[in-house]
This record gives structure tokens, C-alpha cells and sequence, in this order.
């Protein structure tokens, strides 16, 4: 039995859907876009409610600071950990699940997974998962992607480990050089509401150095700002049933 050929007319008339099923998931990336049309994945939820999340640690130099803050004024959040960082430093992703925060995942290494295949996106997810648990004694349910940017093949890996991902409706771009305390305050609370998820770093390892420093020096303040709304602030598990009306979708397989 002869493979099926194809004419390079009917390819070329193909090649746009492939496109759009590497392409497509991608968009999610594009804040407004995603907050208006995929809330789920952007972090919705509950309108008295704001997740407070950070990325990129754990760091043992900059996420015990982050810890006393919040501990001191009776806050826990979630915290996407990036798998090589945690297995160095065990002891202290023990110290934050111990205190309250939940332990989601952020990928082995911050590697963008657009341009790596299902294989190798699923064994990233995998292991991160599975070195989460094995520290914290519980698998983690929380997923978020390097720079935001989800594909197709993060999706199906996400789905098959019992993650859910999850990106965010504001950020305080406080990995930026130019970035102080006032700025990343600023741009935090110009798009908070209710229901919103915040995407902070307590760690500078992908960022400019001493950027944490900025982020520490702003949460305070953005603490007292959802305190004044009478919004309560906690961890995406406490932000309602992420999983409630299915997955987000999945608009092409590989």
C-alpha cells in the first residue's frame, strides 16, 4: 500500500491550518485577549478574591524575605517553582508548603515551550511535577507556563498530568531594570479587580539582578490596597473550581 502524496497546491492550502494549531494557543499570551476570552486561563475567579502568585523561585537568597512578609500579615500565595531550582534547595520548598503556600509548577528550566515538541514538553511538566510532590508530600494541581506562552503540546501534557494552567490578569512587570517599587505598584493595581490573579517573581533569576527587591518593596502596599477594597487575598486554590466547566480548551492536537 502506497503513503498518501500530496500535490504542492494541496499542501500549500494545509500549511495555514497547521499553522494555526501551533499558533492558536499561543494567543493566549496576549493579556487583554486572554482576559476577555479565556478567563479561566487567565485566572478568574471569585469576585471578593485575588490569587497572588510568584514565579520563578524558589530563590534561597530572595524567597525567605518574601515568606516573613507574608507571613507577618497572614497571607499565603502560590508559588510557581521551577524544577531545577527546587531540587536545590528541597529544604525550602518544605518551609514554604509548611507554612501555607501552595506549589504549583513553572517547568523544569525557564526553556520556552514553543519551540519544543510534545515529548519533550510532557517530560518537562513530568518531572517538575513529580519533584514537587516528592518535597512537598502533594502532588501540585497548578500549572503556569515560561514567559505565558502555552501551546498545544502544553496543553495535552498539562491535561494527562492533572495540571491546570493558569496565567494571570495583572502583573507588576517588575522584572524589568528599570522597575522600582512605585512602578510595580502602579501597574499591579491599574488592572486589579475581584476575581483577578497577580503575577509577581521572588526570584531574579530570569530578570534583572536585584528586581525582587522592587517587588518586595512593592507587595505592601498592594496588600493594603486589596485590604481597602475588601478584597481578601489568598492562593489559587482558594479562588474557586479551576476545574469547574471543563479544561480550557484545546482548539488543535498535535
Amino acid at each position: 500500500m502506497t503513503g498518501l502524496r500530496l500535490t504542492r497546491g494541496a499542501a500549500l492550502a494545509i500549511l495555514p491550518a497547521l499553522a494555526l494549531c501551533q499558533v492558536a494557543p499561543a494567543l493566549s499570551s496576549i493579556g487583554p485577549l486572554r482576559n476577555r476570552t479565556m478567563p479561566r486561563l487567565a485566572g478568574r475567579g471569585r469576585t471578593d478574591h485575588v490569587a497572588l502568585t510568584f514565579d520563578d523561585g524558589p530563590d534561597p537568597v530572595s524567597t525567605p524575605y518574601f515568606l516573613r512578609l507574608l507571613a507577618a500579615r497572614g497571607v499565603t500565595a502560590t508559588f510557581f517553582l521551577l524544577g531545577a531550582s527546587a531540587v536545590r534547595c528541597p529544604g525550602l520548598v518544605g518551609e514554604m508548603a509548611a507554612a501555607g503556600h501552595e506549589i504549583a509548577v513553572h517547568g523544569w528550566t525557564h526553556r520556552p515551550l514553543v519551540s519544543r515538541g510534545p515529548r519533550v514538553t510532557y517530560d518537562d511538566l513530568a518531572r517538575t511535577r513529580d519533584t514537587v510532590a516528592a518535597i512537598t508530600g502533594k502532588p501540585p494541581l497548578f500549572f503556569r507556563p515560561p514567559y505565558g506562552v502555552m501551546t498545544t503540546a502544553a496543553h495535552v501534557a498539562a491535561r494527562r498530568l492533572g495540571l491546570t494552567p493558569v496565567l494571570w490578569t495583572c502583573w507588576g512587570e517588575d522584572w524589568r531594570a528599570r522597575a522600582t517599587p512605585q512602578s510595580v505598584y502602579r501597574t499591579v493595581t491599574r488592572d486589579l479587580k475581584g476575581g483577578g490573579t497577580i503575577l509577581l517573581h521572588d526570584s531574579d533569576c530570569t530578570s534583572a539582578p536585584g528586581s525582587w527587591r522592587n517587588t518586595l518593596g512593592a507587595l505592601p502596599r498592594i496588600l493594603d490596597d486589596c485590604e481597602k477594597r475588601e478584597l481578601s487575598v489568598g492562593p489559587l486554590r482558594e479562588h474557586g473550581k479551576p476545574r469547574e466547566g471543563g479544561y480550557p480548551v484545546v482548539l488543535c492536537r498535535p
